[in-house]
């Protein structure tokens, strides 16, 4: 198999996953997800955090946002411009209203301020032991986060579901590490 159709298999599968759980057991690993960032606590604080709105059945990063933005950080969230682009990041705070985007997304309106983070919480399909992620193939955050690297130094910290983490993500010369995973019932740092 090329490593296109590995992708795409490992997609399949993670979504099948992800979309076996209970509303009892993603309310719980929202709740987990805070739990674990306030004990291990994989970026410094305060900084420019840039999350994301979840859809489909991604974990619900909200009641940690939330506490980032009581912990003195500036959130953001992403905004996405086109295929082939990377992602920009305007200013967000809960409470604030978002704006349909593409691909199914909601993001703050093009009248917010736009900002660079220092620290962005990576959704996923699937992380490794390696830092390797695996997304829904646009590629925006691997095109993101190289830009970013190539200017100054960013923390990605991959968010996601325990049962995200596989034994092993494919992955090519387009593709960016994680620096950290962040799940429900881990966190793990990337050398």
């Amino acid at each position: 198999m090329t490593l296109i159709e590995r992708k795409r298999a490992l997609r399949g599968a993670m979504m099948i996953r992800r979309q076996g759980l209970g509303e009892d057991d993603r309310r719980a690993a929202a709740a987990g997800l805070l739990e674990i960032y306030q004990l291990e606590r994989p970026a410094e604080l305060p900084a420019v955090v840039a999350g994301f709105w979840p859809i489909k059945d991604e974990i619900d990063i909200r009641p940690l946002m939330a506490h980032l933005h009581g912990e003195g950080c500036r959130l953001a969230l992403p905004v996405v411009h086109g295929r082939g682009q990377r992602l920009s990041f305007r200013a967000w705070q809960p409470g604030d209203p978002l704006e349909a985007g593409v691909f199914g997304t909601l993001q703050p309106s093009a009248g917010c301020e736009t900002l660079e983070p220092d620290v962005l919480l990576v959704p996923l399909l699937a992380c490794d032991p390696e830092g390797w992620r695996l997304g829904y193939g646009g590629g925006f955050y691997d095109r993101t986060l190289d830009d970013l690297r190539e200017r100054r130094k960013v923390t990605a910290i991959g968010v996601g579901f325990d049962l995200q983490l596989v034994e092993e993500v494919p992955h090519g010369a387009g593709d960016q590490r994680l620096d950290w995973l962040l799940t429900d019932r881990r966190a793990c740092a990337f050398v």
